[in-house]
């Protein structure tokens, strides 16, 4: 009777652990030792407590060191991209560094070659500056002016340049003791000598009242060129009221004959009054 119930349970066996049948059996044991555990965990007993305690400290352990390559790796990886865009950045500086020394020879060797032809032609330029606050605009629809608090008790006298930062404004017309007015470039009256860059064209920027000025005398010789680069007006230095190179303005390539100022008369707050000497060393 033994034997028999032997043969049945390695029957059994067997069958379980054929090769088509060994994955479920692993299966249903799985199930059943699952629902085995969740059975006995509701009892509340302490080697099951403890028994739980230990496999979840062994899966968290495992974790934590299955996890560390992974985070090595993403550690690793992100290392690499902050060098490579270190490294890019690096190389941008650099080149954007070897430019701007490059320019600064170049505007180096101008500096240089425009002594030379000033010292050629024994021409010397001195400059005075007096800074002031605008203290009224005085507008109208064809007079544009400003009030300065500066007069002939700081030596301003009629003539002088205003300039606002590097760029022309306008000119001294009244002196009084203890303030000035000068007429900006906008007004009517205005009449700066000019030349229009790059192309040597010399001109005469005349006011219009508005906000803008327009273009005398050369327009026909600039119009043809607009379309190749921008152009720039410079004061010219004829006259001997202001030195040469000075900025005005831009010219406007959508309405021919117009130039757009490089400062905005209305926003006026502090000034330089210039005064500019022109002649030999001697």
């Amino acid at each position: 009777m033994a034997t028999g119930r032997d043969d049945f349970v390695i029957a059994i066996r067997s069958a379980f652990l054929k090769k088509k049948d060994k994955q479920k059996f692993s299966l249903l044991t799985l199930i059943f030792l699952s629902i085995f555990v969740i059975i006995l965990s509701n009892f509340n007993l302490k080697v099951i407590n403890v028994i739980k305690s230990s496999i979840n400290e062994v899966i968290y352990r495992s974790s934590f060191f299955i996890s560390i390559p992974e985070n090595y790796l993403k550690n690793l990886k992100r290392n690499f991209d902050d060098h490579m865009s270190l490294y890019e950045g690096y190389n941008k500086t650099k080149n954007e560094l070897e430019k701007l020394k490059q320019k600064k020879l170049i505007d180096d060797f101008l500096k240089i070659e425009n002594a030379k032809l000033r010292s050629l032609i024994d021409e010397n330029i001195k400059s005075n500056e007096i800074f002031a606050k605008v203290l009224i605009d005085k507008e109208s629809p064809y007079l544009k002016s400003i009030v300065l608090n500066k007069g002939s008790r700081e030596n301003v006298k009629i003539g002088m340049a205003i300039i606002d930062g590097v760029y022309l404004v306008g000119q001294v017309i009244e002196v009084n003791y203890t303030n000035s007015r000068a007429l900006l470039l906008s007004d009517l009256n205005s009449k700066i000598p000019s030349v229009l860059e790059p192309f040597d064209i010399q001109a005469v920027i005349s006011g219009t009242g508005g906000n803008f000025g327009i273009i005398e005398h050369t327009q026909n010789e600039y119009e043809k060129k607009l379309d190749e680069s921008d152009v720039i007006a410079y004061t010219s230095g004829l006259g001997g009221l202001f030195k040469p190179g000075i900025p005005i303005g831009k010219i406007s390539k959508e309405k021919s004959g117009k130039i757009n100022f490089f400062s905005d008369f209305t926003q006026l707050n502090y000034v330089k009054i210039t005064s500019y000497k022109i002649g030999s060393d001697e």
